[in-house]
């Protein structure tokens, strides 16, 4: 008799585990019922799946595929190879030339040079985007922040200055200008320096474009311009004519005095404080060259 009201109890158990079976006739043993669990110790909700966001709430496969997609690279498979490669070996050989060449400073009168741009605070500094290599490694330890474009280059670029201690925001001359300006005002707010490739990233060459300007007419802050001239460099054939400085070569750091854009200043005067900043950085280039006997160049 014990054995057949087990049995029956057992049958009670999977017809409750499986509703659309009919249980067996028969007397049934009645189930202990559980005791009440303290108010202390609620009933944990269980969510045996994720929930799905109400976008992707659709009938049928749609649904599933929406939920299911991975986000996707916005590089090809080339591409995220090169940034994986590029920017740690041109770090690792820039870093190793860079300890060979030997640095000059020289500055118009009344200008105090920044030796390796030690001691800058909330300044904007410009020079022309051919000497970007040596200005990499000679101001490495300013931590100072750089606009960069949105675009593959400009993430290989980024990816480059990172690993030599500088911060970048995004943006460009042509695309998300606006919102690497107000990352750039950030930075000058917190008292960090900011640095602009003024004839970058696409040129024409030695002219400077509007961005350091409203980004001074905004903060107030000066804008200092200066020159890195090695003696001895390959020449690349670009719109820049990007310099690369021969190992063991000497470097001139030229500086011009500061370009003061007034915070009252109208918009429509803008124009000729861009022209007088690009006079000063092309009074340092001639100012370097000029140092190394070579101004006819």
């Amino acid at each position: 008799m014990h054995q057949h009201q087990c049995k029956n109890a057992l049958f009670c158990t999977i017809s409750s585990a499986f509703p659309h079976q009919t249980p067996p006739a028969g007397p049934t043993l009645p189930l202990p019922r559980a005791s009440p669990r303290p108010a202390s110790h609620p009933i944990p909700a269980l969510h045996p799946h994720p929930p799905v966001s109400t976008s992707t709430r659709r009938a049928g496969s749609n649904r599933i595929n929406s939920v299911a997609s991975p986000t996707r690279s916005p590089f090809t498979l080339r591409q995220r190879l090169v940034l994986a490669v590029v920017p740690r070996l041109i770090w690792a050989l820039l870093s190793v030339i860079g300890r060979t060449w030997r640095f000059q400073l020289v500055a118009e009168n009344g200008v105090t040079p920044l030796p390796g741009g030690e001691g800058a605070g909330a300044q904007i500094f410009c020079f022309w985007h051919q000497c970007v290599l040596p200005c990499t490694f000679y101001f490495r330890r300013t931590h100072a922040t750089i606009i960069v474009s949105q675009s593959f280059d400009g993430e290989l670029i980024t990816r480059i200055l990172n690993l030599f201690g500088f911060r970048t925001v995004r943006g460009s001359s042509s695309t998300g200008g606006h919102e690497g300006l107000l990352g750039l005002k950030r930075v000058i707010e917190s008292g960090c320096p900011a640095i602009f490739t003024a004839d970058g990233p696409r040129g024409p060459i030695y002219r400077t474009k509007m961005g350091p300007i409203k980004l001074a007419h905004l903060t107030g802050a000066p804008i200092g311009a200066f020159h890195l001239q090695p003696r001895s460099a390959w020449t690349m054939r670009s719109w820049d004519r990007f310099l690369v400085p021969r190992p063991f070569t000497r470097i001139v750091v030229s500086w011009a005095r500061f370009t003061h854009v007034p915070a009252d200043l109208p918009v429509a005067q803008l124009e000729p404080m861009r022209l007088q900043l690009n006079a000063a950085i092309e009074r340092a280039r001639l100012q370097a060259l000029a140092h190394l006997g070579d101004a006819a160049r």
